[in-house]
């Protein structure tokens, strides 16, 4: 972490997890933890829980966010949440470009940057996922995998948007998986993804960017991984769903 260029952001990333009860239960366990945090705490929500996350986070240090857009403002898209429903409902943050909604519903780098583009006319902070498979990084593509997702995304991003804008590399290998890339990795490729914004909008710009690491961050690991000077915190999966666990990656990201 670099908190003299910019902010540390611990985020959690609920998946499809918690009933509102739920929600409430893990929320007022929450919200004493990490009161005094000195990072961004934010905590990325099912749609059907947004409501109960924004009344009960109202007044505190806890941002909401959602963990999925719709590139229109309306329409028939049976299903589909868009990101002018979600300003208006008061959510922050929206998660784009997961590994799991690559995989599973479709997405491409050329929706991502739709949704991001309908995320940033909204007034949304997007976070921005972008990772490699497995295969890719035994293949030695790493890098130019997660430059092109990373310029495939921002294409039409200004540099005041992107001012807006997180940046999560999440390998997709240590996705839920209790794999996680070392300090080292994780570091390497964070710092590509400033260099890729750097080359795209200037140093100063890319200096600003909060970028998260996500894939299996943890208690025990977190303080290694935040070490990193291109680890700006962390997009948090299983982590995120026990008040202590997610509280303890917090306070790694305090100091």
């Amino acid at each position: 972490m670099n908190k003299a260029l910019r902010p540390a952001v611990i985020a959690g990333n609920w998946k499809m997890n918690n009933t509102r009860p739920q929600t409430r239960e893990l929320l007022e366990a929450l919200k004493p933890l990490v009161a005094g945090a000195g990072c961004q705490v934010v905590v990325c929500t099912p749609f059907t829980d947004l409501e109960a996350a924004l009344a009960l986070t109202a007044g505190t240090n806890l941002h909401v966010g959602a963990q999925n857009c719709h590139w229109a403002a309306s329409g028939a898209f049976t299903g589909e949440i868009s990101a002018p429903m979600l300003a208006e409902l008061g959510v922050e943050y929206v998660v784009l470009g997961h590994s799991e909604r690559r995989q599973y519903f479709g997405e491409t780098d050329a929706t991502v940057n739709r949704r991001l583009r309908a995320a940033l006319d909204a007034g949304l902070r997007p976070i921005l996922c972008v990772g490699e498979t497995l295969d890719q990084r035994e293949a030695g593509i790493t890098g130019e995998v997660v430059a092109m997702q990373v310029k495939a995304a921002l294409c039409g991003v200004t540099a005041e948007e992107l001012g807006r804008m997180i940046v999560a590399y999440e390998p997709v290998w240590a996705i839920g998986t209790g794999r996680t890339a070392t300090a080292g990795q994780a570091g390497e490729v964070c710092g590509l993804i400033r260099q890729v914004a750097a080359g795209l909008y200037g140093q100063a710009a890319a200096d600003a960017l909060p970028i998260q690491y996500g894939g299996s961050m943890n208690a025990k690991n977190a303080a290694e991984l935040l070490a990193q000077p291109d680890v700006d915190g962390g997009l948090i999966g299983g982590a995120s769903l026990k008040a202590a666990d997610f509280a303890a990656i917090v306070e790694a990201a305090s100091k």
